[in-house]
């Protein structure tokens, strides 16, 4: 049996907004546990301005990297919603009205709303795939291998379901997690040889004090269950030899 060639994805969140500090971002951590559940790995995530030239800089050059980009934000209808422009720009593509999104929205809002602004929000890049939109009605779109997604959470959110079928993932990104009432300066060198011996899984470290706790939260990630065991059970033979107490978080 071969092994599956690893998918992987890179995110791109656009917005002042998210640079200035106003808006906090919470769309990385939504997208990323999506695509781990379908298989798809994160390798990489900017945060980026809402500059023409940046933004299709930054997705042509990501695009080449990963199977799959997503991009949150800048397509609504102000004026610095410039995200599907620039995504034109960087396939070289016509900007235009997209008329099946056209006749959409248009059905969505009541005779006279359709003003102006919301019209804006179907000017996309020539012979986009819409991404439909079940909340606002607004509906994002794709373009060869990115995708374009609004940058209000619950809206993305809701969008995600319609991708399912659009993305060829892996096999699910597992993981396991294993609390502990130490510091990691304890438990570095013992970590360190467990990883050596498991490279099929990826390991980490992470500091908390919850609840008035002060612990390390060790997490095994890997699209194999037997191998997480493994490795698990070579972190709990030397959490027993060092006498370190499990936690609940």
């Amino acid at each position: 049996m071969t092994d599956k060639k690893e998918i992987s994805a890179g995110i791109i969140i656009i917005g002042n907004e998210i640079l200035s500090g106003r808006t906090k971002d919470t769309n990385t951590s939504t997208l990323a546990f999506w695509l781990n559940s379908i298989g798809v790995k994160v390798a990489e995530v900017r945060i980026i301005p809402d500059i023409e030239n940046t933004i299709a800089e930054t997705v042509n050059t990501l695009r080449k990297k990963y199977n799959y980009i997503f991009t949150s934000g800048g397509i609504g209808p102000t004026h610095d919603d410039i995200t599907a422009e620039s995504i034109s720009k960087a396939f070289n593509l016509k900007y235009e009205i997209h008329k099946e999104g056209f006749k959409i929205l248009e059905s969505y809002y009541k005779p006279g709303e359709f003003n102006e602004g919301r019209q804006k929000m179907i000017w996309m890049p020539q012979n986009a795939n819409l991404i439909l939109n079940p909340t606002s009605g607004a509906p994002g779109f794709s373009v060869d291998n990115v995708f374009c997604l609004p940058g209000v959470p619950s809206i993305m959110k809701s969008m995600l379901g319609g991708l399912k079928n659009k993305i060829v993932g892996g096999d699910p990104i597992l993981s396991h997690t294993i609390s502990l009432k130490t510091v990691e300066s304890e438990i570095a060198n013992s970590l360190t040889k467990v990883q050596e011996q498991n490279q099929d899984v990826e390991i980490g470290s992470y500091p908390f004090f919850h609840a008035g706790k002060l612990g390390v939260s060790i997490v095994l990630r890997s699209e194999n269950q037997s191998k997480i065991d493994l490795c698990n059970s070579q972190i709990l033979d030397f959490i027993k030899e060092k006498k370190i107490e499990i936690v609940d978080r």
